[in-house]
């Protein structure tokens, strides 16, 4: 399970602060912040826990590819939320990088990191509770 975590931990960061950073590259603030973090939550959604690739790849699999789309949707309500509720709560927070003052969801590659580890974090666990070995079961008594 902590192994599941690291490894959520890791592909959200990765993944939210490439397209932060991207984002952030571009000059896309303001109004673009629902649609970079929702972007977040997508892209995290699609490659955390089973990836998309796998389970359209995975014959034997009961489910199919359809069930990276509830994992995009819902990665992109999480990101849109968790971008609102920070730029609500902790909006006159500023955060200071290379004598640069910005709003802490200014800074796209950091609160995009963020967001990404957050829900990746989750979508891993999620799917991790699936993985559990089924322990052999013995034969019935007659």
């Amino acid at each position: 399970m902590l192994l599941k975590l690291l490894l959520g931990l890791f592909k959200g960061a990765v993944v939210g602060g490439g397209i932060g950073y991207g984002a952030y590259a571009a000059n896309m603030g303001g109004g673009f912040h629902w649609l970079t973090y929702g972007l977040i939550g997508v892209f995290v959604g699609l490659i955390a826990g089973r990836p998309i690739w796998s389970l359209i790849l995975d014959k034997r699999a009961s489910v199919t590819g359809w069930t990276a789309l509830p994992k995009a949707i819902v990665g992109y309500i999480f990101g849109v939320a968790v971008y609102a509720i920070v730029a609500k709560a902790w909006g006159a927070f500023d955060l200071t990088l290379a004598e640069e003052s910005r709003r802490v969801y200014d800074w796209q590659y950091i609160m995009g990191g963020f967001v990404g580890a957050l829900y990746g974090i989750w979508v891993e666990i999620d799917d991790a509770i699936d993985d559990v070995p089924k322990t052999k079961r013995l034969p019935a008594k007659k």
